[in-house]
């Protein structure tokens, strides 16, 4: 019954995340781009804005402590391991088709953001909740449809963000230093829970410190392996773009490879990677301290620069230039042993490095998923669920390290697909909205201007 269930399951995602939804999702960031006139330009900007407090705003934590938690949910094995399976299924030209759908994403994750602060509204006892449901409620009088988010949304969670990260962890301790998987997931559960019993300013505090830090190591040891390979960047380069315009045969330590293919792998790895069209971003966006909505939306939006434009290129031009310096190295390695293969090129600390920054991407992925499914679960049932969630979410981190898991990615993914739907349709159906409020304080010089929309108050 249960494999019955799963090949459904599996028919169903293959249409979904074919064409139609990645069709869906690069419309609506082309659309965007173009209806807030190239957002992506005020990218410095942005990054600017996130590293400044912004004193007096209404908040429950800083720009750059809500930047940092939503990093913290984004920066995953997607950015080490699904940029190779990228690379391995769709060929060098899937980097240069994931970087562009990371340009166009930056403007979705604008939008998302502005939305999350816009309508969010402010609990009993003083906390700032945001997100899809609420633009869906308050902004286009949809809560039947919120609540669908919510629904798909909470589901997808204990999937996407915390059965698979967690087990890509255990794996990697098993594998890399023989731990039992038993003793990871009960290592898992006591430190998940030590922080998400904090709530957001934990996750936050810890997200702040961790996200930055690892992800600078990160980026410092994809540019050191590219410097070991300088010679082979510039035909890596040549490689990437014919590669996403011309056919390419089998050969030179790459799988065949169709213009179809490296657009679906490169494309879809793009979207999995930033996350811009799921809704899951504006729910920590939602919490941040701003003046007003295009302060943080400017902020949200800097975080697909940091994850897709350059970790993510970064990881591809790694990742090829290893294969073209040693070609016959990758003979018989799938896509997630290519990244230990390129880092084994640094003796003993390479390993090291890589193994420490699958744990704390999943783990840190894990804890910013954690406060997402939160807020989609208070609400749904309010803040009484909370106590129960965070428990249960974290026996979920001891299961995920303990069984295998094909069944369960799946399952996540048709969920995921569930509640980008309503989120899509929330940024075009409020596109008017985006551009009156990026006009007011972006386009007429006035970021600095405290918002004086209303900010309801909510007894949950």
């Amino acid at each position: 019954m249960v494999d019955t269930i799963h090949q459904f399951i599996k028919e169903v995602n293959n249409v979904i995340w074919g064409w139609p939804m990645l069709i869906i999702l690069v419309g609506t960031h082309i659309f965007l781009t173009f209806k807030l006139r190239f957002i992506q330009k005020y990218v410095f900007k942005a990054i600017k804005l996130a590293v400044t407090k912004d004193k007096d705003a209404p908040g429950d934590v800083s720009q750059f402590g809500a930047l940092s938690t939503a990093l913290a949910a984004t920066l995953g094995t997607g950015n080490i391991v699904g940029v190779a399976m990228a690379i391995y299924l769709g060929g060098p030209g899937a980097i240069f088709w994931l970087w562009i759908t990371g340009f166009f994403a930056i403007a979705t994750k604008y939008a998302e953001g502005l939305l999350a602060v816009k309508y969010r509204v402010r609990t009993s006892d003083g906390k700032m909740l945001g997100g899809p449901m609420y633009a869906l409620e308050r902004g286009l009088k949809m809560k039947w449809l919120g609540i669908v988010f919510a629904v798909c949304f909470s589901i997808a969670a204990f999937g996407t963000g915390n059965l698979v990260q967690v087990n890509a962890i255990s794996m990697m301790m098993e594998t890399q230093f023989h731990v039992n998987v038993h003793v990871t997931g009960i290592l898992l559960f006591i430190i998940t829970f030590a922080v998400i019993v904090g709530g957001i300013k934990s996750i936050s505090k810890l997200s702040v410190r961790i996200v930055p830090t690892y992800a600078v190591i990160f980026i410092l040891m994809n540019l050191f392996v590219i410097g070991m390979n300088i010679t082979y960047v510039p035909e890596a380069l040549v490689l990437i773009f014919k590669s996403a315009f011309t056919p390419r045969a089998a050969g030179g330590g790459f799988v065949a490879s169709t213009i179809l293919m490296a657009m679906r792998y490169g494309v879809a790895r793009g979207l999995v990677s930033n996350e811009s069209g799921l809704g899951s971003a504006p729910l920590a966006a939602a919490a941040a301290t701003t003046r007003n909505p295009v302060r943080q939306a400017l902020v949200s939006m800097s975080a697909v620069f940091l994850d897709t434009i350059i970790m993510c290129f970064l990881t591809g031009l790694m990742l090829v230039t290893t294969i073209l310096k040693n070609p016959a190295g990758y003979d018989g390695l799938e896509g997630g042993q290519f990244v230990s293969y390129a880092y084994n090129q640094i003796p003993i600390i390479g390993p090291i490095i890589l193994t420490i920054g699958i744990f704390l991407f999943a783990w840190t992925t894990v804890l910013g998923w954690s406060y997402y499914a939160e807020r989609t679960m208070e609400y749904l049932f309010g803040k009484k669920c909370i106590l129960p969630f965070r428990i249960f979410f974290c026996i979920i981190a001891y299961v995920g390290s303990v069984i295998p898991l094909a069944f369960v990615w799946d399952a996540a993914d048709l969920f995921n697909a569930f509640m980008a739907v309503p989120n899509l349709l929330s940024l075009i159906l409020l596109s008017g909205v985006l551009v009156s409020e990026t006009r007011k304080y972006l386009w007429n010089d006035n970021l600095d201007a405290i918002s004086t929309d209303e900010l309801p108050s909510i007894n949950n």
